[in-house]
Formats: structure tokens, sequence, C-alpha cells
């Protein structure tokens, strides 16, 4: 199953589908499971949950993650698009997000990943999916590696 979601997502529609269609559907079912079940079925997806750079207002981002030891590793690619995603700048400009995961909140402090440290990274997200690298030529721009590093975690259940 994870395998042919990645194909599919790799594509140009695909993209367009899981960047326009499925996120706001993802959000709902996310928040109905607390981060147990999404559209992609058993592919990792956490629910991201930031603060808008320029609103200041709530932001929710269903997206695809890695994970890194405790670390979440998440790949501003939009699907190899030529501007990177809200969510990027949101964390830029505030690299504090709350993550609904696995049936958990986990709050998070976020950096980018910088040269050795990203190209480990890239090279864990590629092997995992390698329609990154399909983005990464379709993008014109470096497609950038984000960390998010947990600080305090509670349960959904019980901050809910």
């Amino acid at each position: 199953m994870i395998r042919w979601f990645l194909k599919l997502a790799s594509t140009r529609p695909g993209a367009w589908f899981f960047l326009n269609v499925s996120p706001p559907l993802d959000r709902a079912l996310l928040r109905l499971t607390r981060g147990r079940f999404s559209m992609a079925g058993s592919a990792p997806i956490l629910l991201l949950n930031t603060t808008g750079a320029r609103s200041g207002q709530p932001r929710s981002t269903p997206l695809l993650y890695l994970a890194d030891g405790e670390r979440f590793v998440l790949i501003a690619s939009k699907g190899g698009a030529p501007r990177h995603p809200a969510w990027y700048h949101n964390l830029r400009a505030k690299p504090e997000a709350t993550l609904l995961v696995a049936g958990r909140e986990v709050l998070c402090s976020a950096h980018e990943a910088q040269d050795e440290e990203r190209e480990r990274l890239w090279k864990l997200a590629t092997d995992y999916n390698p329609g990154y690298d399909t983005y990464q030529d379709r993008a014109n721009r470096r497609i950038p590696v984000m960390v998010l590093t947990p600080g305090k975690a509670e349960s959904a259940a019980e901050s809910g």
C-alpha cells in the first residue's frame, strides 16, 4: 500500500491531489482519530500545527514524516512546486509547533537541517520515498529538510 501511495504522490496529478484535495479530509480524519489514521493508509502521517508567519493564526497541515530517533523529519517539497510550502515559512518565522501523531500531541522545536545533517536526512527520505528526487528535479529550488525535536509531550486524550 505505501509504495503505491508514494508512487502516485510523485506524479504531477498525484501531487496535485495530495496538495489540494487530501489535506482538508486528512485534517478532519487525523483530528477525529487523534492522529492514528489518515487517507494515506499506513504511511506515516502527522498533523503539523503551526502559527501563520504573516497572519499569526493557527494553521494545521497533514504531512508525511520520517522518524530520526525521537525527532520528526519533514520534507518541504510541496510536490516539486517552485515555491516553498506555507508551513515551512511558518516554522522559519516561529520554530515551535505541536504535532498530532499516533494518539499523542507532541510539542516540538524546529530547525532546518544543514550540511551533513541535511545530506543524511535527505538520503533517509529518498530511500523511503524516491519521489522526493522527482520533486527535487521539478522544483528549481533546494528542497528544505525540517527537523522537529520533541520537548514536553502529552497524550491527546489528556489535552483534549
